[in-house]
């Protein structure tokens, strides 16, 4: 079994989206790691809709081919427009971050996910839920890379959030 981590993003409907992700999640992966929930200004993005963000680790056999079938999957569930624009407005966005120890390219996706050092919205949820995780290229703790991150321009802030009757994340 490997640790998988994915980062979850919506900003349509985002308490509903990212409670039914949660969900699914759950009921195909069992016990949850759950960071703490997210409100970020969107990045690259013409419609200044606000995203809540999280990050997820769950323990997985699949191959990384089943896990980003099964994502594309609830995603399209949740009302994912396929082949839309880039960045417009989403209910769901589901992405695989990290599955192991594995690097490189498998089965179309390239792990680990670029994203994490590049955006607040991935890397703070992560380096909250596993600090001392090793990113699997660089071989530094995620906890250290947040440490070490210098895009201030990218605002967020921890919001309260309700799942299954219990307050998974507070705000400041």
């Amino acid at each position: 079994m490997a640790c998988v981590s994915v980062s979850i993003g919506s900003n349509i409907e985002r308490e509903h989206h990212v409670r039914a992700c949660l969900d699914a999640l759950a009921e195909t992966f069992g016990t949850l790691g759950v960071s703490r929930v997210f409100e970020s200004e969107p990045v690259g993005f013409e419609d200044g809709r606000n995203f809540y963000n999280l990050v997820v680790a769950f323990e997985s056999r699949w191959s990384v081919g089943e896990l980003q079938a099964w994502c594309k999957r609830l995603e399209a569930a949740n009302g994912r427009v396929k082949n839309g624009p880039k960045y417009s407005p989403r209910t769901l966005d589901i992405d695989i971050l990290t599955i192991g120890t594995l690097t490189g390219r498998h089965d179309g996706v390239e792990l680990p996910r670029d994203e994490i050092l590049h955006h607040a919205f991935v890397l703070q949820p992560l380096a909250e839920l596993l600090p001392d995780d090793y990113h699997p290229l660089t071989g530094k703790p995620y906890r250290a890379h947040w440490a070490a991150f210098a895009a201030q321009d990218q605002r967020l802030w921890p919001v309260d959030f309700v799942w299954n009757g219990r307050l998974i994340s507070c705000a400041d």
